[in-house]
């Protein structure tokens, strides 16, 4: 059974530069597989292959020397990252993948193998870049799959370890009237359940939005491109931020003891995209995630 495990890491100077480069170099060969898969399509109607464009990387790395100081297989990620972005848009029929920009939320890229954890010193070693200090407040056991490195707009790391256990899926208990639930979700009880139970919105965003106001208002008085403009931005950025982990504090600790209690659950299926068009119910259904 495969799991995955989050972890806050505390790089230094010099392997947060390390770190922006592998950024860099992820976002780099992402966007140049995605213009050679376009060009190649309009050319000749066909779809070049991942296989292929990792042998083109090759190429790649001559051209630009600096892309052979990050790990090989960190590239070859980018390219995998962006195969599973065309499948999901063939399969889903979700929106055609997009550049990555410097200004995305999250910036990541992820190290297939050889890599180690070291609970004991509260440390992870990356290949090329070293140990680094990792606040491992969870252990675990088993092999070592892949491992997401990402920074937040904050300026905030984290590591991703996804293990395999060895261990089978829980097989399916069986369920019946009494071990089922009903979730009615909605504006002014964030859910109400089949027995009657009404849980309260926490309305987090209201709770900050005076003061997101009065900090973006604040921000429009900066200079553009000046130190006090990105200063603004993190700070805003930092509540932005603050919304996010109280809400999804809120929705993992109810999701939790809902699974623990119930065998079977229902759910009524939502168009939330369709509704969040209404100007007048947008920011609440925002507010409830």
């Amino acid at each position: 059974m495969l799991k995955a495990f989050k972890y806050r890491m505390y790089p230094n100077r010099e392997q947060q530069d390390i770190f922006n480069k592998y950024f860099g170099a992820v976002r780099f060969v992402y966007n140049w597989g995605l213009e050679q898969k376009i060009q190649v399509y309009k050319e000749t109607g066909k779809s070049i292959s991942r296989f292929t464009l990792n042998n083109e990387l090759i190429n790649l790395k001559k051209e630009n020397n600096w892309l052979k100081d990050i790990y090989s297989q960190t590239l070859q990620g980018a390219i995998l990252n962006l195969e599973n972005a065309f499948t999901k848009f063939f399969k889903e029929k979700n929106k055609f993948p997009k550049f990555k920009s410097k200004k995305n939320r999250v910036q990541s890229f992820s190290i297939p193998q050889h890599y180690k954890v070291d609970f004991d010193n509260n440390k992870v070693r990356l290949p090329k870049i070293g140990w680094i200090k990792t606040k491992l407040k969870r252990k675990f056991e088993g092999k070592l799959k892949t491992a997401t490195v990402s920074m937040t707009n904050t300026g905030k790391y984290y590591i991703s370890i996804l293990i395999d256990n060895d261990k089978n899926l829980p097989i399916k208990s069986k369920f019946n009237k009494n071990s089922t639930i009903g979730l009615d979700m909605g504006l002014n009880f964030f859910l109400i359940d089949s027995n009657g139970n009404k849980i309260d919105n926490p309305r987090i965003l209201k709770k900050q939005l005076k003061r997101l106001k009065r900090e973006n208002r604040k921000l429009s008085r900066k200079k553009k491109g000046s130190n006090n403009r990105n200063k603004q931005k993190l700070k805003i950025a930092l509540i932005h931020e603050k919304i996010h982990d109280i809400r999804e504090d809120f929705q993992h600790k109810l999701s939790y003891q809902i699974v623990c209690e119930n065998q079977a659950i229902a759910i009524e299926k939502l168009n939330i995209k369709g509704m969040i068009k209404n100007k007048y119910l947008a920011q609440s259904i925002s507010d409830v995630g």
